[in-house]
């Protein structure tokens, strides 16, 4: 690749990154089963398929550009509606994009999208239960400022009504 293609990837990416956070409500009702793609779905054990319930609540650290700091988000309905910077960085960062922190729905989207379009990384991890625990991006191995990395942790299901 061209040092010339490097901001385009750059934008791809960003672009790409925004439009999935921003159209979250699409993505949140489709179910997130792992698997396909060039890491198999890789767990450390089988596959199980997860379908994304209609409230819970999780602890997301991102490393990315539009995105960088650790929240604890709640999601209803397939919605995010609430989403609390744990620090100082984060909590700056929440009011900057409000709306813009993803449910785990829409992260299994963007790996979905990066899959599809070629991405040179698109990689997760997944729990026993099936819902996904990592999830590494890297449009182009040769860009920089394109990578991501989302860390899920804390995921607790809201009960049944």
């Amino acid at each position: 690749m061209t040092v010339a293609a490097r901001p385009r990837t750059r934008a791809v990416f960003v672009a790409a990154l925004i439009a999935v956070l921003s159209s979250s409500v699409a993505a949140c009702g489709s179910s997130g089963a792992p698997g396909g793609g060039r890491d198999g779905g890789a767990s450390g054990g089988p596959e199980v398929a997860w379908e994304e319930p209609a409230a819970y609540s999780y602890t997301l650290t991102s490393t990315t550009q539009v995105l960088a700091g650790t929240f604890r988000v709640s999601v209803r309905d397939g919605a995010v509606t609430s989403a609390e910077g744990l620090d100082a960085d984060s909590r700056r960062r929440t009011r900057e994009l409000t709306g813009r922190v993803p449910t785990i729905g829409a992260l299994l989207e963007m790996l979905r999208t990066a899959r599809s379009e070629g991405a040179d990384t698109a990689e997760a991890r997944y729990a026993a239960d099936g819902h996904p625990v990592r999830i590494t991006l890297d449009w182009s191995e040769n860009a920089i400022d394109d990578e991501a990395l989302y860390v899920i942790s804390s995921y607790r299901p809201a009960p049944q009504r």
